[in-house]
């Protein structure tokens, strides 16, 4: 199991760069990576037969490209994320797939793409089944199931359950398999994802659940995923899951399958926030420190438009100051941090419900740099330009060099789409 992370509120650098190095080559806010750590969390899983990665994650191609060469195969969601698993050097097809396409519709865009370049489908609709097989009959595809019941550390990363819109139902299946056969299309792999934050009380129930499924499918059954959800420490006294003992109770799942259909049974895990969140960083630069009566905030150059994780869920990040003149024995005190943004709920530190909190953070001044720590994982993919502010620079620290991988926005690529009508 990997090493509980020690979490400090202050800092001097990131994979051995200086933080304020890093700032001032590329400017703030920027995200930052840690290729070394990613490629950690690749080799904690190297127990399933293979990992795939859930890409909307960060999907920026170097992160692509730096697991496709640690041999991770990849998700994707959209037809967008096929183009840039394509781009960063994934074959479409291949055994196992490449990429799987897992969504519950396809978009007209997604459903040409899949069909032309022969990209395998995880259906999560029985729409979809009608929608594929009514084009391209005869070929193999994996259903998401919805066991009934989910699990997430918020309600809104729930995955599961009658009030979740994710997989098929587990009641479904027979009608699935019926009208799969009605297009000649072969069922050959399941997949289940409750949600994220996943424990190994709810895993066991999700085990139990995939082999009913798997039982109902049948021997064309070739490969089972244990889908994603696997937790990372963002605070003190947070744990990893066990990963052996969350391996041995998938793996025990597909032993008995195995034994049942005499045939191998592919076991996949499909990871998102586990591979990049630890290894990434927001720095933003303290541009105004006020008073306002009992409470005092850090306002910084980075927005709920660079990371949206606090102001859709509540979500608790670890944070630090890299002090401008290197300066770390500083007296502490509790304080709120927020961003730029004309919006009340452009805070950091806040609860779900939008309740603001308060952080324990050394003393600082206009100039010092804060770092959002473990914000590698639903960061940069969740920006937007709202109030037309610019998307961040992104950095992947590679054999201990920074590497620009995402230039900023510029004003000029803000307006870049926008089209003035002519007037008659």
């Amino acid at each position: 199991m990997p090493t509980i992370p020690v979490f400090r509120n202050s800092r001097t650098e990131i994979a051995g760069i200086p933080v304020i190095d890093l700032a001032r080559e590329f400017g703030t806010p920027t995200f930052v990576y840690n290729a070394a750590k990613i490629a950690e969390r690749i080799e904690d899983l190297r127990a399933f037969d293979h990992t795939r990665y859930a890409q909307k994650a960060c999907s920026n191609l170097a992160v692509l490209d730096l697991v496709r060469q640690h041999g991770v195969l990849v998700d994707a969601v959209s037809a967008g994320e096929i183009h840039r698993a394509l781009a960063a050097g994934y074959s479409p097809n291949g055994s196992p797939p490449p990429i799987v396409y897992t969504a519950d519709i396809f978009d007209r865009q997604s459903l040409d793409l899949v069909v032309e370049k022969n990209i395998h489908v995880n259906c999560g609709s029985p729409d979809m089944l009608d929608q594929y097989g009514s084009v391209a009959p005869g070929r193999e595809i994996t259903l998401r199931i919805n066991p009934g019941f989910g699990h997430g550390h918020s309600q809104k990363t729930n995955t599961g359950g009658d009030h979740s819109k994710h997989g098929i139902w587990h009641e479904q299946l027979n009608d699935c398999l019926v009208n799969a056969d009605n297009y000649g299309l072969s069922i050959t792999g399941l997949h289940m994802h409750i949600g994220s934050g996943t424990d190994l009380e709810h895993l066991s129930q999700v085990c139990e659940a995939m082999e009913k499924a798997a039982l109902v499918l049948g021997r064309n059954l070739r490969s089972i995923s244990a889908g994603g959800g696997l937790p990372v420490p963002y605070r003190e006294g947070q744990q990893y899951v066990d990963l052996e003992a969350y391996f041995k109770l998938w793996d025990a799942t597909r032993v008995r399958l195995q034994d049942r259909f005499g045939h191998a049974i592919r076991l996949e895990i499909e990871p998102g926030r586990y591979l990049v969140a630890e290894s990434g960083y927001l720095i933003a630069e303290i541009r105004s420190v006020k008073q306002q009566a009992g409470n005092v905030f850090y306002l910084v150059d980075a927005g709920f438009n660079n990371l949206a994780r606090p102001i859709l869920y509540g979500a608790y990040h670890p944070m630090s100051i890299a002090p401008s003149d290197g300066e770390t024995r500083r007296p502490e005190l509790d304080v709120i941090v927020g961003g730029p943004l004309c919006e009340s709920g452009d805070i950091f530190t806040q609860e779900e419900g939008g309740f603001v909190a308060k952080r324990r953070l050394p003393a600082a001044a206009v100039g010092d740099l804060l770092v959002i720590e473990c914000a590698g994982a639903y960061g940069f993919v969740m920006g937007s330009n709202y109030n037309s502010k610019p998307l961040a620079a992104e950095v992947l620290i590679a054999d201990s060099q920074p590497h620009l991988i995402r230039r900023r926005q510029t004003y000029d690529d803000l307006v870049a789409g926008e089209i003035v009508p002519q007037r008659v």
